[in-house]
């Protein structure tokens, strides 16, 4: 049983790349994904690379990486990460799906449920600063 849990506990490295205003994206993501519902540990490897642990029950490496996009991170797209994610995808895919587990297995706080209030916060075109009741009138 022990052997079939570490199976699920996936350990993967993530790189930033530039130019970005976050000189130090991979500390900026650590603290993001610190509180994130499924990740079991993460850990700055230098100011471009982070190493990420999680349960593959209950998250996905492609759904971390999509998460980190949305907000706004640089990922690296080099041949060898393409090369990782593709590799990752796949296996990912297969185990969870002889695990029985779907799309749906991001029920609690998972990646983009996380990001939401994130993105809410950052300022972009897409936010309305006058008040309530002044919407309303339109």
């Amino acid at each position: 049983m022990a052997d079939d849990t570490a199976d699920l506990i996936k350990h993967r490295e993530i790189g930033f790349r530039g130019p970005h205003p976050d000189a130090r994206q991979a500390h900026s993501a650590t603290l993001l994904l610190h509180d994130v519902e499924g990740v079991i540990s993460v850990k700055p490897l230098d100011d471009v690379r982070i190493s990420v642990s999680y349960d593959l029950r209950q998250l996905t490496f492609g759904e971390i990486e999509t998460a980190l996009q949305e907000i706004g991170f640089h990922l690296d797209n080099g041949l060898v990460y393409k090369l990782k994610r593709a590799l990752y995808e796949y296996t990912e895919t297969v185990q969870r799906e002889n695990l029985g587990v779907g799309k749906a297995a991001c029920t609690g706080n998972c990646a983009q449920k996380l990001f939401i209030k994130q993105y809410r916060n950052r300022r972009h075109g897409c936010q309305d600063d006058r008040p309530e009741h002044w919407r309303r009138y339109l």
